[in-house]
């Protein structure tokens, strides 16, 4: 192969690893630290301070986070027949009303109307 060819073919295969790599290793800003199939809530805005996460329904969260929840994230698993959004209510036992509802993969790093209101949840097909 020519040189030049040569190192013009390095050079943009180096380019192109290059961006690729940058790529697959940035996150987004301020995405929320929540394991994959669950549902997280932080008891300060912007995913800050203690976290809790459920994969579950919990009709009565813990004291520490009841009333605390200030940032969520929905990181469920969705599917055909799966249900994958998660609706926030203000009493224990989904009772009250609800504070939030969050769709699949949504994050939401603060909400004034759903700010510690929070006391259970449970996974819905829909909001």
């Amino acid at each position: 192969m020519n040189p030049l060819k040569k190192s013009k073919l390095l050079t943009a295969a180096a380019a192109f690893l290059a961006l690729t790599g940058g790529l697959a290793s940035a996150a987004p800003a301020g995405a929320a630290d929540c394991p994959s199939g669950e549902f997280c809530a932080w008891e300060h805005t912007d995913y800050q301070g203690q976290r809790a996460n459920w994969s579950g329904d919990d009709g009565w969260w813990e004291s520490w986070i009841a009333d605390e929840d200030s940032s969520w994230a929905n990181h469920g698993i969705s599917g055909p027949g799966i249900k994958d959004h998660v609706q926030v209510y203000s009493s224990a036992n989904q009772g009250g009303h609800m504070t939030i509802c969050l769709t699949p993969g949504q994050e939401v790093n603060h909400n004034a109307a759903a700010n510690d209101n929070g006391d259970s949840h449970t996974w819905s097909m829909t909001c």
